[in-house]
Parts: C-alpha cells; sequence; structure tokens
C-alpha cells in the first residue's frame, strides 16, 4: 500500500510538472500579444485618468518597446507590400508618386469634415415675416366688417323707403304686404337676399297685383363695391302690376333711357316682336333727351304720351329709368336651346305695367312720392284708355302675323308629334285586337293595316278640274 500510494504521488507530481511546462510554453509563444492593440490603435497611447483618491493603487509597470528588441523584430510591411510595383522590368511607365498617392490601409484614420450649413434666423421671431398673414387678416377683416355695414344700410334704406309710402299705399291697395294667399302675421317687406327686398300688393279695381321689388346695390359685397367704381350703379325700384284681361286694349308702349329702352329691345320678346323703334322721340313725343321710345301703335302712344306725363319725365328723368305697358309681356326672349326643349303650345302671356324707378342718391324717400303717384295715374289711364277701329284692327293684324309666323316655325315638330301621337294609337288598338282570340278580327284588322300600307306608299297625284265649254 505504501508502495502504491508513492507511485500515485509520484504520478500526480510529474502531471503538474507538464502542465506548468504547457503552460510557459504558451506564455513564450505569446509575448507579443500585450501589442496588438498597439498596431490596431493607429499607434496611439491611450491615456486613463488616474484615480483622485488618496488610497494607493497598485500601478503596473507598462513595458517599453526596448525590452522586446531582442525577442522579435517587427517588419515593415508597407514597403514590402508594393516591391513588386517597382520592377521596371514589369511595369512600364511606372511613377512612384502615383504610390506616395495611394492611401495606406493601415495608416491613420482622418474623420471627415462636417460642412454645417448656414442657417437663417427662425422666421417667426420676426414680425415682418407674417406680411402674407397679416395682410390676408386685414382683408378678411374689412370685408366682415363692410358686409354688417352694408347689410344694415340696405335694411335701413328699405324700411326708410316703405315707412315713407306706406300710407299710400294703404289708400290704393286693400292688402299692403300680403299677395293675399298666405297669411302673415306682420304684413310688409320681404327680405329676399341682403340686398333685395319685395312688397306685395293686392286689392284694387283692374289690377290683379302689383308687386314692388328693391334691388339695392350689394354694399355687404366688398368686391360688388370695388366692381361698381369701374361701372356704377344705382338703388332702384322695380314695380310689377298685372292688369286684369279685358282692362285696358291692347297695345304694347316702352319709353325710358336710351341705354334701358336698347337693352330691353333685345331682351324681351314682346318689345322685339311688335315694336319698333321711334327715330328722333324727342322732337315727335317732346320727350326728355336721352329717352328713347318703343311703339307698336302711332296711336297708342300717343295717347299715353299726354302733357301731364311729358311734364313728369321732364320733372324726374334722373328718377325715371323706364315704363313699359304690354298686353302680350311674358318675359325675355327664349334661347334656342329652350325653344328646342320648348312645347308645341305658344307662351302665356300678361298684361303687364312695368316701371322702373332709380333711388335718389341723397336718399330722399319724399322725393319719390311723385313717381307713385305716377304709377297710379297710369294704371286709372289704361283702365278708361280705348283705341279706335283702325287702331284695334291694327293690333289684331300683328297678333295674327306673329301667331302664324309660331305656327310656321313649329309646323314640323307639330307635324312630327301628330305621326308619334297616331302611331302610339295604332300600336294600342293593334295590342288590343291581338290580346282578344277572334282570328277573323285579327284577320280582318291585318288586311285594313295593308290597305292602309299600300296606300300611303302609292303615288299621290292631284285632280285636275276641267270647265266644260
Amino acid at each position: 500500500m505504501k508502495l502504491i500510494g508513492f507511485f500515485l504521488v509520484l504520478g500526480l507530481l510529474c502531471a503538474c510538472h507538464m502542465w506548468h511546462a504547457r503552460a510557459n510554453d504558451f506564455s513564450v509563444d505569446n509575448d507579443f500579444a500585450e501589442f496588438e492593440d498597439f498596431d490596431s490603435d493607429d499607434s496611439e497611447f491611450v491615456q486613463v485618468d488616474e484615480p483622485k483618491s488618496n488610497d494607493p493603487v497598485e500601478q503596473k509597470p507598462v513595458p517599453k518597446l526596448d525590452d522586446f528588441e531582442d525577442d522579435g523584430v517587427v517588419e515593415d510591411e508597407d514597403d514590402s507590400e508594393f516591391e513588386h510595383f517597382k520592377d521596371e522590368e514589369e511595369f512600364e511607365g511606372y511613377d512612384e508618386s502615383d504610390l506616395k498617392d495611394t492611401p495606406d490601409p493601415k495608416g491613420p484614420k482622418t474623420e471627415p469634415k462636417l460642412t454645417v450649413a448656414k442657417l437663417p434666423l427662425h422666421f417667426r421671431t420676426h414680425w415682418d415675416s407674417f406680411w402674407m398673414e397679416m395682410f390676408l387678416l386685414a382683408g378678411l377683416t374689412s370685408y366682415f366688417a363692410n358686409f354688417l355695414m352694408g347689410r344694415s344700410k340696405n335694411s335701413r334704406l328699405a324700411n326708410l323707403w316703405f315707412t315713407t309710402h306706406k300710407q299710400l299705399l294703404d289708400d290704393n291697395f286693400v292688402l299692403v304686404g300680403d299677395d293675399g294667399k298666405l297669411e302673415i302675421e306682420n304684413p310688409g317687406l320681404i327680405k329676399e337676399s341682403e340686398s333685395v327686398y319685395t312688397l306685395w300688393c293686392s286689392g284694387r279695381t283692374c289690377v290683379e297685383g302689383m308687386l314692388v321689388e328693391l334691388r339695392m346695390i350689394k354694399r355687404q359685397d366688398l368686391v360688388s363695391l370695388v366692381a361698381g367704381l369701374m361701372r356704377p350703379t344705382q338703388d332702384q325700384i322695380h314695380i310689377k302690376a298685372e292688369i286684369s284681361k279685358e282692362s285696358s286694349d291692347s297695345f304694347v308702349f316702352s319709353v325710358g333711357s336710351k341705354k334701358t329702352i336698347t337693352k330691353f329691345f333685345k331682351e324681351l320678346d314682346d318689345l322685339s316682336k311688335y315694336c319698333s323703334l321711334v327715330t328722333k322721340p324727342d322732337e315727335r313725343y317732346s320727350v326728355p333727351s336721352g329717352f328713347s321710345i318703343l311703339s307698336e301703335i302711332p296711336e297708342a302712344t300717343s295717347s299715353m304720351l299726354e302733357p301731364r306725363i311729358v311734364q313728369a319725365l321732364h320733372k324726374y328723368h334722373d328718377l325715371i329709368d323706364y315704363i313699359h305697358i304690354s298686353d302680350q309681356y311674358c318675359g325675355p326672349v327664349p334661347t334656342q336651346e329652350e325653344q328646342q326643349s320648348a312645347t308645341l303650345k305658344q307662351t302665356d302671356v300678361k298684361r303687364m305695367l312695368l316701371v322702373g324707378l332709380n333711388m335718389p342718391k341723397n336718399c330722399d324717400m319724399e322725393q319719390m312720392k311723385p313717381l307713385l303717384v305716377l304709377v297710379f295715374y297710369i294704371l286709372e289711364k289704361l283702365k278708361r284708355y280705348r283705341l279706335s277701329k283702325e287702331g284695334k284692327n291694327k293690333a289684331d293684324k300683328n297678333r295674327q302675323k306673329v301667331q302664324e309666323e309660331f305656327l310656321k316655325s313649329t309646323h314640323a315638330a307639330r307635324a312630327e308629334a301628330a305621326a308619334t301621337r297616331r302611331e302610339e294609337k295604332r300600336k294600342q288598338e293593334k295590342d288590343k285586337v291581338m290580346s282578344e282570340d277572334d282570328p277573323e278580327k285579327q284577320r280582318r284588322w291585318e288586311l285594313k293595316e295593308q290597305k292602309r300600307q299600300a296606300k300611303k306608299k302609292a303615288p299621290k297625284m292631284k285632280r285636275l278640274a276641267i270647265k266644260s265649254l
């Protein structure tokens, strides 16, 4: 047992000795392991800050390069790496400067230069950077301020006109501010928009009703005000009175400013069909200069332009825009598209008195009272006036001529519509016969249809009547 224990201890000692010998060999082979970081760190030493505490810290001695000169030699691989390029026999035209310009892959790494752009100061720090926003804000503020002021002024002018003329309207109509169809708690002006007000009046002999429309300047719209500087406009009052049937004779007549009458002659259907422009109206009818006349029957024109009306035209020529009397009023001239889509029936016409008045610039509504009295005077005159026999015959011929022109222009359309109605009627008759279980009746209907088609396809012949001698 002692011998066995001796050999075991000896074996353990040999194993330990061999292990220590192997460890020493590994340390000898890795003599330059401490300098691997030295080569990869671009030959720069990293300085570690020493602790500031007063406790003594054991410092390891830093090995010097001289200590390793005897153990090994570090070869400079920079020259040997490009040595083959220096062979003059193998490379012709080789220049050593090219090699010098080649960056050394193991050389010190240069950091890229960062160029910081010079940015201006933040624009929000200066109020002058907000000039566009301030301009828009000022524009919106002025627009809404003008809207409120313009709306209130239009409302004030409309109410001023109504209060000034209300007593005169009550004396001539039973209902003022009510058309008689709808019950209104507070009869008066009806606000259609910020610049348009209407007033209905009814309850007068020979008059179905009268509509007063106040068309103000669009003061609430700043754009319209700016446009009005180039094309000035005025506040206007348009009066439309519908006259009862058979309460006045048939004629068409219009007098007013030259600009308005020329526009009406092109746009209104009744004036373009029945009237002609009177030449030199100031000499023939003594109307103010700058006025024009559209007349159908000279007799009616002379009767309507009596001395009282002519005197009113001269006195209020700046406030009277037009006076239009017609028994064939149907609105503006229809466009070509409206004519194509319109029915074959002629448009319904009305007997109307239309008057256009301009409001005074000084807003003196008392100055407009005589003009409303003039409207009532013209209504009474139309009720009493009657054309002569010759004038009435001429008016009837004119209306018959317009009717014939309408029928001629719609002849093709009416013929096509009649043919469509006949085809529809024939189709209904055929469906009715075919739905019945009577072969004989169906055979007779088919025979009748064949005769009709043959007659339709046969050439037409004219019969000549020969008088016997």
